[in-house]
């Protein structure tokens, strides 16, 4: 290994380093390195992130890039921390939290603007509260695929630059092996950030920090007239208004987040922490796709409400710096209209209706309403209408469901609401708005039993599929049909 000429103890991916958040200082993070990782070898890399990156391919194939990213040797120009934060889980306060099994390595400047690099499940922290701060093989690909599928479905995420793996047992309901994801986000700051400082009355930590996202990510807060100059009271709403319009994508896809506590809610409206996340088969409203949410709380169809409680608890934290609670209250009132407006979008998007219409409300609401009464497969539904409308043959789409009354009944209202559009861009649309593919359990799982006994030729494969969703991709049709009969007995819980 020859990390580098000039020092073997450093590794050199020729970015230029900002590190801004490091600049908040000790009340916001420990510093500390990454634990290394013995044995490392590479899992997966993905191409486009490291282009994002700027970086070049023989170099992220390196030993020392496998090495710097396994938390083994630091990268020039980094500066390794983990920071603090709070926040409630299911629905309870939790205190303090933070990067219990994270690292910050430091931000850099790309073409499209400062990005800041994570090594997640690269060892104990202070905030590690008695766990071995290590992540799981099984885990770090669930997230390394789902990051990269999200992107490429146009939901705001999280990246993934690579996994790399290590026969380093960790244990957790099973004896697993470590693994760690180099995450790549505009920040990872959290709501829980907040949380913290303001539960701890650390009123100028909260205002640094309410200052620092405003300066950098949020600078129109700073010149608003709807709440009379109340800068903090912009961004508050701001947030509440990404958080909206993302929660709207993820019910129009079929994404179940699984695990929506504040602490993991990305101040920049991301999705953040990929743990027992789902997309839908069935379609089923009441869906609960992590096993450890004995009450579902963060039950599918109770997304958009419990976004909007993780919103509230974001206006408590700010409320020193907004002032009256009267104006807190006026910053999250539109949240319900905004995600209401953004889903309605999503869906005639679905649809292929480019123009609003009065009487699309209903039309998507009867739909949903008996696909979930037949638990219809939800992407194969929405792939196969956009073919029938193409194709004006709407046979494969009626054979889906057990008693076609209800679909018989709606196609003629929707096949009149496209009166009204061209059809070959109604076609076109729906073909870019309804994936062929999406990350089903089933897939992930094979990807994992794969990876386990040292093949990672599938998860490759799966993640050029995913890479292009909307695409044909005739030598993986099979993993665009339903799902296997075992794959409603998959299990995923909180342990990653």
């Amino acid at each position: 290994m020859n990390p580098s000429a000039d020092n073997p103890l450093l590794a050199d991916a020729g970015w230029v380093w900002h590190n801004r958040f490091a600049s908040l200082g000790p009340a916001f993070f420990t510093r500390l390195p990454p634990s290394p990782l013995p044995a490392p070898y590479w899992v997966g890399i993905s191409p486009s992130t490291a282009q994002l990156l700027g970086l070049k391919t023989d170099w992220l194939s390196s030993d020392a890039a496998l090495h710097a990213f396994s938390g083994n040797i630091p990268l020039v120009g980094s500066a390794p921390l983990a920071s603090v934060y709070s926040g409630h889980q299911f629905g309870h306060w939790a205190g303090q939290l933070g990067d219990g099994r994270a690292i910050w390595l430091g931000e850099v400047q790309t073409p499209t603007g400062p990005l800041e690099l994570q090594l997640k499940g690269s060892g104990r922290t202070p905030y590690s509260r008695g766990g071995d701060g290590r992540a799981v093989l099984r885990s770090s690909i669930r997230e390394f695929l789902c990051s990269e599928a999200m992107h490429a479905l146009g939901i705001p995420t999280t990246r993934a630059l690579c996994i790399t793996g290590s026969p380093e047992p960790v244990y957790r309901e099973t004896r697993e092996t470590a693994a760690v994801v180099t995450r790549v986000a505009p920040s990872f700051i959290r709501f829980g950030h907040f949380e913290h400082f303001a539960a701890r009355q650390q009123w100028p930590e909260l205002r640094q920090l309410a200052d620092f996202v405003i300066d950098h990510y949020y600078p129109n807060c700073r010149h608003n007239d709807r709440f009379n100059g109340n800068t903090y009271a912009a961004l508050l709403h701001a947030v509440s208004q990404r958080s909206a319009q993302l929660v709207a994508q993820w019910q129009a896809i079929g994404f179940c987040h699984g695990v929506l506590n504040t602490d993991n809610m990305s101040i920049l409206g991301l999705t953040l922490d990929y743990g027992p996340f789902q997309f839908l088969d069935a379609f089923d409203p009441g869906h609960i796709c992590n096993h450890s949410d004995h009450h579902g709380r963060y039950a599918f169809h109770r997304q958009p409400e419990i976004v909007r409680w993780n919103l509230y608890r974001l206006g408590q934290a700010l409320q020193p710096l907004i002032g009256e609670p009267t104006i807190a209250e006026a910053a999250l009132e539109d949240y319900q209209q905004q995600f209401s407006d953004s889903f309605l979008q999503q869906m005639r998007a679905k649809l292929g209706l480019s123009t609003p219409c009065h009487q699309d409300t209903a039309l998507v609401g009867n739909l949903l309403q008996w696909l979930a009464l037949q638990r219809v497969d939800y992407p194969i539904f929405w792939h196969r209408l956009s073919v029938a409308v193409a194709e004006d043959h709407f046979t494969p789409v009626r054979e889906l469901l057990l008693d076609p009354v209800d679909f018989d009944s709606w196609l003629p209202r929707y096949l009149a609401r496209l009166g009204q559009e061209s059809r070959g861009q109604v076609a076109a649309t729906m073909q870019h708005t309804n994936p062929r593919f999406v990350l089903r359990n089933h897939l992930a799982e094979e990807t994992i039993e794969a990876a386990k006994l040292g093949d990672f030729s599938v998860l490759q494969r799966l993640q050029t599929v995913l890479g292009s969703p909307f695409d044909a991709h005739p030598d993986h049709a099979a993993w665009a049909d339903f799902p296997p009969a075992w794959a409603s007995s998959i299990s995923i819980s909180c342990s990653s």
